[in-house]
């Protein structure tokens, strides 16, 4: 609730609307007493981030959205896994989450000794970070298991890679600093000061989880379904950004990218293309899309140009 009273949750209103129901299970799903809370590793077998990030003219998208949307996957695991527990002992009262209602997963998973909450915000664990986390709500009195104890220490890895200083004390994050906000929550206009600190991250961002050092044991996951699709790993922006929106939607479809939709995949492609090394190539592709009906759109196209045209008279 502090956390929203100081706005660090932005335009996502909904955060507020459900409010302190996130921290009541039985409120959100009535007659719930149990959860059971999973993880999947999901760090596919991808292009080299730090590779990747060095390329200006390369797009990164985040880890987890280069394959398949992963809440739909996790939804219909956890409902098999509700139907084998009521092939042992009988019916009873199961319903799966996966980042799709308010549920505080990580405070949940934390408690269910999956790991702990590290300065990031995100579940950490002795293996990383890459999973994704989900929950069983139930009707069965289980025995909690105990939390697990924290283990970041005195590090600030993660604080200290930000681009933007979105975690802005250990454990706070303000999303309206925040890369992965920026570019797939927020409709709006992406402020001015900010586009420079974007490189070329065109969907969420990673630089917490890679700077973090627990990271350097996470296994590679092993579900197929993961696996970078559209080449999404070692893509050129330029690239991206020719693609209509009927490719757009047609590419991406099963993916989590395409609830963003194409207007705002053209606006941080273009921000990323103004970040990028002069080139006419780069300049030509911002020049096509000049006459697109939103205004926004223009705006930043206009600005991804005069960055092109600043980058063009600097000297090599």
């Amino acid at each position: 609730m502090d956390w929203l009273a100081r706005g660090f949750h932005g335009d996502m209103d909904y955060m507020a609307r459900h409010g302190a129901t996130r921290a009541r299970p039985a409120e959100l799903v009535p007659g719930t007493v149990g959860i059971i809370s999973v993880r999947l590793d999901y760090r596919p077998d991808a292009a080299e981030s730090w590779e990747n990030l060095a390329d200006p003219e390369r797009a990164y998208v985040s880890r987890y959205a280069l394959g398949r949307d992963y809440h739909k996957l996790m939804r219909g695991r956890l409902q098999k896994l509700a139907e084998r527990i009521a092939a042992e002992i009988g019916p009873f009262q199961a319903r799966p989450f996966s980042d799709s209602a308010p549920v505080l997963e990580v405070a949940l998973a934390s408690r269910a000794s999956l790991g702990w909450r590290g300065k990031h915000t995100l579940l950490l664990t002795r293996q990383g970070s890459w999973f994704f986390l989900g929950e069983l709500f139930t009707d069965l009195p289980f025995l909690p298991d105990a939390p697990d104890e924290s283990h970041c220490g005195s590090c600030r890895a993660c604080l200290d890679l930000c681009p933007t200083g979105a975690i802005v004390a250990p454990y706070q994050v303000d999303a309206r600093r925040c890369i992965s906000y920026l570019t797939i929550e927020h409709a709006g206009a992406i402020p001015v000061e900010l586009r420079p600190l974007l490189g070329n991250r065109i969907y969420g961002c990673d630089d917490c989880q890679l700077a973090c050092p627990w990271n350097r044991f996470a296994q590679p996951g092993t579900v197929p379904d993961f696996l970078p699709r559209n080449k999404l790993d070692t893509a050129m922006l330029i690239d991206l950004f020719a693609w209509s929106e009927a490719e757009f939607l047609a590419r991406l479809e099963g993916s989590a990218i395409r609830r963003i939709g194409h207007e705002r995949w053209l606006r941080n492609i273009a921000v990323a293309l103004g970040n990028a090394p002069h080139s006419p190539a780069a300049v030509a592709a911002l020049e096509t899309r000049g006459d697109h009906p939103s205004a926004q759109l223009r705006e930043h196209l206009q600005w991804a140009l005069s960055r092109q045209a600043e980058n063009h008279a600097e000297p090599s």
